[in-house]
């Protein structure tokens, strides 16, 4: 009994120097899907720019499946075109290079103190168009990892059928920290 006692001790002292942030660390990266909040706490990204609203699967620094819903209320439909309302392809690979980051910055502790950013696109393809109504399925794979950039491929399907594909490159830097306001001088 005396010695059930102690380790409990032992467990509840060291779960003590863990931090919290390292707890939630922990679970994002053992997690498997994501919600929207999930993803939100991840990516910097907002409306109108935030490009997934799911992840489905996710293998840690291999794959990551996230679906994103097409729909008319989107602002860039007003332009794109009017009478035929189709998502630019820019879009799309900005969706791919959202789930690769949804994947990558999961593995980095003080993300809130860094940005993902693009710092390659290749080979990108658009094979048919994407429409309101359409769900994309946005799956990447990690072609090279390295611990501050990722070399990804990603394909979106629309109902099984493929819509786009690209080669993403990515890379983790420090984000630039605001200046305070100058204050104003004592009258």
């Amino acid at each position: 009994m005396v010695a059930m006692i102690g380790l409990a001790f032992i467990l509840i002292f060291a779960m003590s120097e863990t931090t919290t942030d390292q707890i939630a660390d922990e679970q994002i990266a053992a997690r498997t899907t994501m919600d929207i909040l999930e993803i939100m706490s991840l990516l910097p990204h907002r409306y109108p720019f935030l490009l997934i609203d799911r992840v489905i699967e996710m293998e840690r620094k291999q794959r990551i499946v996230a679906i994103k819903n097409v729909t008319i209320n989107e602002p860039h439909f007003q332009g794109h075109f009017p009478d035929y309302p189709i998502m630019p392809g820019v879009l799309m690979v900005e969706a791919i290079a959202q789930t690769g980051g949804a994947l990558l910055l999961t593995e980095i502790p003080d993300r809130d103190q860094k940005l993902m950013v693009f710092t390659g696109i290749e080979s990108a393809r658009f094979r048919r168009p994407v429409l309101p109504g359409d769900q994309l399925r946005i799956e990447v794979t990690v072609q090279q990892w390295r611990s501050r950039a990722v070399k990804m491929l990603g394909n979106i399907t629309v109902d099984g059928k493929l819509v786009c594909d690209a080669t993403v490159m990515c890379q983790v830097v420090p984000r630039v920290v605001k200046k305070a306001a100058p204050e104003a001088p004592a009258e």
